[in-house]
């Protein structure tokens, strides 16, 4: 195929024909993983989260020029919520990340589709083809909402969570769970005030822990810890290969589970439209003749005979 002979040359129309394959074509996404899936897993994927205003893009901009100074071939993919009414998203990060683009950067937004917890899912093949085209590490940032963070966690092999003094929740963000997933914890926009209390509020409820991540201030307008940050990246980088193969073994696992559990739901579906006791018990339960959980119990043991 002439797609992966380009792939393999990192030309950025082919990578990004690919990753559009990844989002709309199933049928020939999975050709493309069967022929690519040896020669990718090698990168290391930088997971960028944190609530919504944190500066998340622009600080991306800065640290990938960074990091291309260091050596590295970063590419970005950035997850944009997608409407539930039109399906449409912003799609509005490359606009705020034209320098690092300028220096090589591949910057890719991807639309989450409604997955759950907004991780689009074609973002693990999407990350596949950029392996393929030669990139390391891979940085995705998250929209920062619900379970994102986590999900993001689970797909990361450095996970970093982004705060701004400007975000008056961030106190009640770090208690809701965050203090366990970020090996990197960034005060970003630290030229604003209240900078410092908010560093010292992230140390303590996390700077504590067993995990002992690393705290960080970064300000974009300042150009200030940014170059510290790319270099703490690049040191993690090589500290985390040593546990790559673990953590893949693991999301592998998820994964096919993922891909079994899918498979399952849209046979069921399937069987769902064309099943009669299905719409007879929905009939009944429709004028309340009986209740849902009884509804459900009968079809599903109609459909697992």
């Amino acid at each position: 195929m002439e797609l992966l002979a380009d792939l393999k040359k990192g030309k950025r129309g082919a990578i990004a024909k690919a990753i559009t394959i990844m989002e709309n074509d199933q049928k020939e996404a999975k050709k493309i993983i069967k022929k690519i899936f040896k020669d990718t897993g090698d990168s290391i994927i930088i997971g960028i989260t944190g609530p919504a205003g944190a500066g998340k893009s622009s600080l991306i901009n800065k640290t990938s020029v960074e990091m291309k100074k260091l050596g590295t071939k970063p590419a970005v993919l950035a997850i944009d919520p997608t409407s539930h009414v039109t399906g449409g998203a912003i799609l509005g990060d490359r606009v705020r990340m034209t320098e690092s683009t300028d220096s090589g950067t591949y910057i890719r937004s991807i639309a989450s589709r409604g997955a759950t917890g907004a991780v689009s899912r074609s973002l693990r093949n999407s990350i596949r083809i950029l392996e393929y085209a030669g990139f390391n590490p891979i940085i995705i940032e998250s929209v920062g909402a619900g379970q994102t963070e986590v999900e993001i966690s689970n797909i990361a092999d450095i996970t970093v969570v982004v705060f701004n003094p400007n975000t008056g929740d961030s106190i009640q963000t770090i208690k809701a769970g965050l203090t366990e997933i970020g090996d990197i914890y960034l005060v970003n926009k630290s030229d604003l005030a209240g900078t410092n209390q908010l560093f010292d509020a992230v140390r303590d409820f996390i700077g504590d822990s067993v995990r002992n991540p690393t705290i960080l201030k970064t300000s974009v307008k300042k150009n200030s810890g940014i170059a510290l940050f790319a270099k703490t990246l690049k040191e993690m980088m090589i500290s985390k290969k040593k546990f790559k193969k673990e953590k893949d073994q693991k999301r592998l696992e998820a994964e096919l589970k993922d891909i079994v559990l899918n498979n399952i739901k849209e046979k069921m579906d399937h069987m769902l439209d064309s099943d009669k006791s299905f719409s007879k018990y929905l009939k009944k339960l429709q004028t309340k003749n009986i209740d849902p959980f009884y509804a459900g119990d009968k079809i599903t043991k109609s459909l697992l005979k």
